[in-house]
């Protein structure tokens, strides 16, 4: 029977889409892994593939199309010797329907069969299997009960996928916990048109806002209701820093790497979670999570909103290999083309806004994170030295946000004096 394609979930915090481009027609053949369309999430622009093979029977979703929910039909494939008048009630639905933002009405149901053929597998209960014709090819000739495999295809529909995968002793697979959606940001001012009214006469520009940052307003208001948030400020002398830079810059010139302060600050940060493994926690609901790499996030500024690429093991990896990868990570997150687990994860976050003359600031953490740094400006400024006399130094402010329910006071004063102690002493975080 015609099977539906949905708008796929292509992050755990996605909750609606824009169909940017097909990639297919009506009429097409496709098969499993088979590009379908581009998507634009939250985040970025993804590719979508088939999980399935068929005919492009119907497309239901016209390219542009904003706000379109997750799970809702986007498309019909017809299988084997099925044609276009197999559709049915599905074909009623209009393709420039989901150009409406975010519709309330459910998807039509494919019009099914009074009763299933005698020959369609059937679950325990009695209930219908779905199985693709190749699916059910495979299943036969590997001696598998597709009552005991757990289909990935639209609507729970046994795929090529799953009985490839499948063992012919195999239980049924376990139903995978749905992801959370993001909590929805609570309503904490005036409504809408509360506001418009306040500026009726004055000139103005609405500005729509489109799924990042929908997104950044629910997280951030999350965050600032949700975590008890303590802030902790150090000044850090950066001269020794700053000199020992200088030489590695001029050493690795001929091979086109050049250092920045950022990536010094990612490897002392790293190192420091190593250093006081208790603050390298997120925060899970009714536990904490104690991770046992050093995972960094890194806020990057993009058109329109952040990312957070994270950059992985960052204690592991040498000084030019980081600045290597957070280059990469930066421009593509520019382009809005990193993969969901390039920005999800991470236990410990960085903020930068020092190359914009910020001396210092406070930063909202990113949950599940456990802490945040907020990095300001370098400047020089007068001092007392070690000696008692007065001097001046390169001092750079920065501020830990912490959560207070996976870090206690003590625990992030080690944390960030660790920090301190790395950026001071370059030379040994090289050791």
């Amino acid at each position: 029977m015609p099977t539906e394609i949905p708008m796929p979930a292509l992050s755990p915090t996605m909750e609606e889409g824009t169909l940017a481009k097909w990639l297919v027609k009506e009429g097409d053949t496709v098969a499993s892994g088979d590009l379908l369309a581009e998507i634009e999430t939250d985040k970025a622009t993804m590719e979508f593939e088939a999980v399935d093979e068929g005919v492009i029977g119907k497309i239901l979703v016209a390219e542009g199309s904003e706000g379109v929910p997750v799970n809702t039909a986007i498309a019909i494939l017809l299988e084997d010797g099925e044609s276009a008048q197999d559709i049915g009630a599905t074909a009623a639905v209009p393709a420039a329907a989901a150009a409406a933002p975010v519709p309330q009405a459910a998807p039509a149901e494919v019009a099914a069969p009074a009763a299933a053929p005698p020959a369609a597998p059937v679950a325990a209960d009695g209930s219908r299997l779905f199985a693709s014709p190749l699916a059910r090819r495979i299943a036969k000739n590997k001696g598998l009960d597709l009552a005991q495999i757990k289909g990935s295809g639209p609507k729970g529909r046994i795929v090529k996928a799953d009985v490839e995968n499948a063992d012919a002793t195999a239980a049924p697979a376990a139903a995978a916990p749905k992801a959370a959606a993001p909590a929805a940001a609570a309503s904490t001012g005036p409504s809408t048109e509360q506001v418009l009214k306040m500026y009726q006469g004055r000139e103005f520009e609405e500005v729509k806002l489109d799924g990042m940052r929908k997104t950044i307003a629910a997280r951030l208001t999350e965050a600032k209701q949700t975590i008890p948030h303590f802030y902790l400020r150090r000044d850090i002398k950066l001269d020794a820093l700053l000199k020992f830079r200088a030489q590695l810059n001029k050493q690795l010139e001929s091979r086109g790497v050049k250092l920045s302060v950022n990536d010094f600050i990612i490897k002392a940060s790293a190192i420091a979670l190593q250093q006081v493994p208790d603050a390298n926690a997120v925060w899970a609901g009714d536990r904490t999570l104690k991770l046992k790499p050093s995972d960094v996030a890194v806020a990057v500024a993009i058109e329109g909103g952040l990312f957070t690429p994270v950059l992985k093991d960052a204690d592991m990896k040498s000084l030019s290999a980081l600045s290597a990868e957070m280059k990469d990570l930066a421009a593509r997150a520019r382009d809005r083309k990193l993969a969901p687990e390039e920005y999800m994860g991470g236990s410990f976050a960085i903020s930068n806004l020092g190359m914009f003359g910020i001396d210092n600031f406070d930063a909202v953490i990113n949950p599940p994170h456990g802490g945040i740094l907020a990095v300001g400006a370098g400047t020089k400024k007068p001092i007392v030295g070690d000696d008692g006399e007065l001097t001046v130094a390169t001092v750079m402010s920065v501020t830990l946000s912490v959560d207070h329910r996976v870090i206690d006071g003590a625990l992030g004063a080690q944390l960030l004096n660790a920090i301190k102690d790395n950026l001071e002493n370059p030379v040994a975080m090289l050791a």
